[in-house]
């Protein structure tokens, strides 16, 4: 430590002194409509909040607050390591505090940590650090902590295992930008893989809810605006955009929307309804932000029923100027993606859907059937070829199919097919890339169209979730885990989170963290007690971890949902390679699975 100024004259007054030290702002997510709503209620919980959990925490790690913002604090910790572990720990148990408060009124924190020289007066400190340090708050989502790159690169093992790279961001009044990385606490929201342009705002997250309709027997109307946008929407690098899938809960929503979205963990919703009179359609929109539960935009939309899809591009390239207004007139046509000619065959992809997400043997045959109709009413139109090949690869990998060597066939061919109607289809380019390496074993092949997928639709949760599946079958452990981790967050209440949260588990089993794949494997079970794989992979990551009794119960389980598995049969299919196999069916012949 050094001093920057003596003792006022006559030895009054204390000294101003200059020291590098790590710097932590940490702010109440909605503070002002949370205050609204119960003022004393609101108070009195962060004070506690303060008494309980933070400042012991930041106590304990070395650490020193010496700011109360109101809604928030600013500590200093000696260095990086020590700041970035705290935050982390904050969050987590700021989570677990307020995990029984009702959701529109839970406190959940922002929180940034800089590394920089900072001014010593009054026992307060001042800086262009500081400002960093709030700045970096600013952009972070509920339960995230952003870092600089001076504190990410001095962080500990831990902390930077949890880490995603948001490039270099231009922060206000600030002349250079920041390169910054958000870690995940494991309670608040996951930040997307990938860059984010020098210059650029950071990264808006988006969920659209399920438009309604005012005549139920037109749902499916509704429903295509929800796809629509939320294709539209996932093609777009500066944008998060969680799963249509996982909004579908919400179809009959009590909440409001802004607390769905803050469930959710984004910054933003956007809330529809559909009318219909006659011929006619009028649409309206609402775009809220989550953390106030203010309307950012209202806006209303008319025309003709042969009109729906030129109605749906209006509300997408609306919906994207207003929340990433930088994006360019080259990306925003390619967002629009190419429209079908059928108004039916598009009805019938979307009821294939809702039949396909129930993942039982009648739901799933009638979905068949649909995808089988839209195909042949629009040969053209590359989505129904898209996910009737995710339909076989369903059919092989959970439904039992009685020729799996022909659905693996049919898989490629109509996913190809998908890929020859439109080459740059996230969904197609991700199916492909998940059936070579799932049912043809054709590794490189596969990495190559799923990084295909990934940069054509960087919100589209399969594509990452399939390319962790890849990578798992290679043997890299360190990938599988991140970029499933990312789909996982794209779809965090899916109906098929069973699918990514399994595969997160086997990800995480082939990274060798088995208490982490056990963990997520109990999650995917939970959600589904009828999917086969979710139970192998929650059998092997037990009897890894050394806990065989366990595993033994989840054996017998599997067996009671499918008497016939055997070992030998099953290790001819797997897709696992080299010594990642060996160990993977060493592991469920441990928890009892018969050879």
């Amino acid at each position: 430590m050094r001093s920057a100024a003596g003792a006022a004259p006559g030895g009054e007054g204390p000294a101003m002194e200059r020291h590098l030290a790590a710097i932590l702002v940490a702010d109440v997510v909605g503070y002002t409509r949370l205050s609204e709503m119960a003022e004393e209620e609101t108070h009195c919980r962060l004070k506690a909040l303060r008494a309980g959990v933070i400042d012991p925490l930041v106590r304990e790690s070395g650490g020193r607050i010496v700011k109360n913002t109101g809604d928030g604090f600013i500590a200093t910790f000696p260095d990086a390591a020590a700041a970035t572990d705290c935050a982390l720990a904050l969050q987590r148990e700021i989570d677990r505090a307020a995990a029984g408060d009702p959701e529109d009124a839970r406190l959940a924190f922002r929180m940034g940590v800089n590394l920089a020289e900072v001014i010593v007066e009054d026992g307060d400190v001042f800086g262009d650090g500081v400002n960093v340090a709030a700045r970096l708050q600013a952009y972070a989502e509920a339960g995230d902590v952003i870092v600089s790159e001076a504190v990410f690169s001095r962080a500990s093992e831990a902390a930077r295992a949890r880490a995603t790279d948001l490039g270099a961001l231009a922060l206000r009044n600030h002349a250079r930008p920041v390169r910054v990385f958000a870690l995940r606490s494991g309670s608040g929201s996951a930040w997307r893989v990938g860059e984010c342009a020098p210059g650029a705002e950071a990264r808006a997250s988006i969920a659209v809810l399920p438009f309604r309709s005012s005549a139920p027997g037109r749902l499916t109307l509704a429903d295509g605006f929800t796809d629509w946008i939320v294709r539209a929407l996932s093609s777009l690098r500066d944008l998060f955009v969680i799963s249509r899938g996982s909004t579908l809960a919400y179809r009959r929503r009590h909440a409001d929307p802004a607390a769905i979205g803050r469930r959710l963990g984004v910054r933003y919703v956007m809330d529809g309804a559909v009318q219909q009179h006659g011929g006619t359609l009028r649409v309206c929109t609402e775009l809220i932000e989550c953390g106030t539960g203010a309307v950012v935009s209202a806006d209303h939309y008319e025309g003709l029923i042969d009109q729906v899809f030129a109605l749906q591009d209006a509300i997408a390239l609306k919906l994207i100027r207003t929340i990433a207004p930088h994006v360019r007139e080259r990306e925003l046509q390619r967002a629009l993606r190419k429209h079908p000619s059928s108004l039916t065959s598009y009805d019938l992809l979307l009821q294939a859907l809702d039949q396909l997400y129930k993942m039982d043997p009648d739901s799933f045959a009638r979905a068949g059937g649909l995808l089988q109709q839209a195909i042949a009413l629009d040969p053209s139109y590359p989505p129904p070829f898209a996910y009737a090949a995710w339909w076989h690869v369903f059919r092989v990998g959970e439904m039992g199919s009685p020729d799996p060597d022909g659905d693996g066939r049919a898989a490629a061919d109509r996913s190809r097919a998908a890929i020859e109607r439109d080459g740059n289809d996230p969904l197609a380019l991700a199916i492909y890339g998940h059936v070579q390496a799932y049912l043809l074993r054709d590794a490189g092949t596969a990495r190559r169209f799923l990084d295909r997928a990934i940069e054509a639709g960087p919100s589209l949760a399969i594509a990452w979730t399939m390319s962790s599946a890849a990578h798992g079958f290679a043997g890299d452990g360190r990938l599988a885990v991140q970029h499933g981790e990312v789909g996982q967050r794209l779809a965090p209440s899916d109906p098929y989170t069973f699918w990514h949260e399994g595969l997160l588990a086997q990800a995480h089993y082939v990274a060798g963290a088995y208490d982490e794949a056990v963990a997520w494997g109990l999650s995917a079970v939970a959600r589904n007690r009828s999917i086969r794989f979710t139970r192998r992979t929650l059998a092997a990551s037990l009897a890894a971890a050394g806990r065989g009794a366990e595993a033994a119960e989840v054996a017998a389980e599997l067996m009671r949902l499918q008497p016939g598995f055997r070992l030998g049969t099953y290790a001819r299919r797997c897709p696992f390679a080299g010594p990642v196999l060996t160990a993977w069916i060493g592991h469920l012949r441990a928890a009892g699975l018969p050879d």
